[in-house]
């Protein structure tokens, strides 16, 4: 099978040129009111909007029309890789982020710590966001009680607030080099007023994972019967050890990510980017840009993740998500200071607060650079990206554009 990685790696070359890619996690929103702004309009940009008068705009999907894609594979498809091609699920991406090291055959997934009511009602799917440290304290308790589940060992790890990820160790590959298989149902239903679900697997390999999975369920919630708010854990995101192009041979780029969440850490490491230090705490965007200068010269591509925007969204929060907004905006001047010869300002999906959730919605895209068309578009916001020059784009397309926009694309053909 072909994709547009194939047709860039022959014509990729190496120039001194320089590409920051800045992420803002779940920035497409909505409207709360019909004719009303959505979270972006709503904020006071000046930045972006200067910068947005300079550049070239126009929309992204990231996986496909109507489709809402996961975190992994939005990050994925702007990386240039076909989501439905490569998919990871995201245990192993999580892992990976926090320095886990998987075994063919070991089994990755990322927990949510949750709330649950009488009935084992889930009432909140984040156990209301808890701290880091009260993470980790559960996350000891739990180590303590569940070591291993009929002779499979089990490790578990803080991520953070009310993440957490279990490793089910695999005890070996058989004669058909199975380990436990990846391929089950999720335990998380992503929506509150209903119970926890039934882990199931989807095949025979994946059968010992689904009985592992459930054991897991009941007895952490009988290990947290006496925690008021943390009771529970649902589990989403199964994978087995993943396997990827490299990123720097596709692209012949010196690539860095800046990202504070394991998750987003972890992926950049499984496509081959350095995953650099960030100072202070999670998600400080004062640390980011430090990292970010410190590192300058030593790297032609850099991913540069914003977080607490999607944060906000799931929260339900226009007003917070119009906030974080307006605090990437305060930077921006900082990282235009680099004179990078190329920005792009992207999502990696929509999370509007009206849903409280990820969206199908496609995201503005912003590319900055002196080799651009004229462009209509007068703000970063979702209405004016589509009066954009750029139009409507898949999420493979972005890293395309970006190099030909670096100068790093020689002629394909004659």
């Amino acid at each position: 099978m072909s994709d547009l990685m194939d047709t860039i790696r022959p014509i990729a070359k190496k120039t001194d040129s320089k590409i920051l890619m800045v992420v803002l996690d779940g920035v497409g929103g909505l409207p709360l009111t019909v004719n009303g702004d959505t979270e972006l309009a709503a904020a006071q940009t000046p930045n972006l909007d200067a910068l947005a008068l300079e550049s070239q705009l126009g929309e992204v999907e990231l996986v496909g029309a109507g489709i809402t894609p996961g975190s992994g594979p939005g990050h994925l498809s702007l990386f240039g890789y076909d989501p439905l091609r490569y998919v990871v699920g995201r245990g192993a991406l999580s892992a990976v982020g926090i320095g886990v090291r998987l075994r063919a055959g070991d089994v990755a997934v990322r927990g949510n710590f949750a709330s649950l009511g009488v009935g084992r009602i889930i009432a909140d799917r984040r156990a209301g966001r808890p701290s880091d440290e009260k993470n980790a304290e559960i996350v000891a308790r739990l180590r303590a009680a569940i070591p291993e589940i009929d002779g499979t060992p089990v490790e578990i790890y803080t991520e953070s607030e009310h993440r957490f990820v279990v490793v089910f160790r695999s005890q070996g590959v058989d004669e058909a080099g199975q380990g436990l298989g990846a391929n089950l149902s999720d335990v998380d239903p992503q929506v509150t007023g209903v119970p926890p679900l039934t882990a199931e697997a989807a095949d025979p390999a994946s059968a010992r994972t689904a009985e592992l999975v459930n054991a897991f369920v009941a007895r952490a919630e009988a290990v947290l019967v006496d925690e008021p708010q943390v009771n529970g854990v649902l589990f989403r995101g199964y994978s087995d050890v993943p396997h990827f192009p490299s990123f720097a041979d596709t692209y012949g780029l010196r690539a860095a990510c800046i990202a504070s969440y394991p998750m987003y850490r972890g992926l950049a490491s499984l496509v081959g980017m350095d995953v650099l230090e960030v100072q202070g705490e999670e998600d400080a965007l004062d640390g980011k840009v430090a990292a970010l200068t410190a590192h300058w010269a030593e790297y032609d591509f850099f991913y540069f993740h914003v977080k607490k925007t999607d944060s906000a969204g799931e929260d339900g929060d226009f007003h917070a998500k119009a906030k974080k907004i307006e605090l990437f905006d305060a930077l921006l001047p900082q990282l235009r200071a680099l004179n990078p010869d190329v920005l792009c300002i992207v999502g990696d999906h929509s999370t509007p607060s009206k849903l409280a959730s990820h969206s199908w919605h496609p995201v503005p895209l912003l590319i900055s650079s002196r080799y651009g068309r004229k462009d209509m578009a007068v703000r970063y916001t979702e209405e004016e990206a589509v009066k954009g020059s750029l139009g409507l784009r898949r999420g493979t397309d972005v890293m395309p554009l970006l190099m030909a926009n670096a100068l790093k694309l020689n002629k394909y053909g004659a």
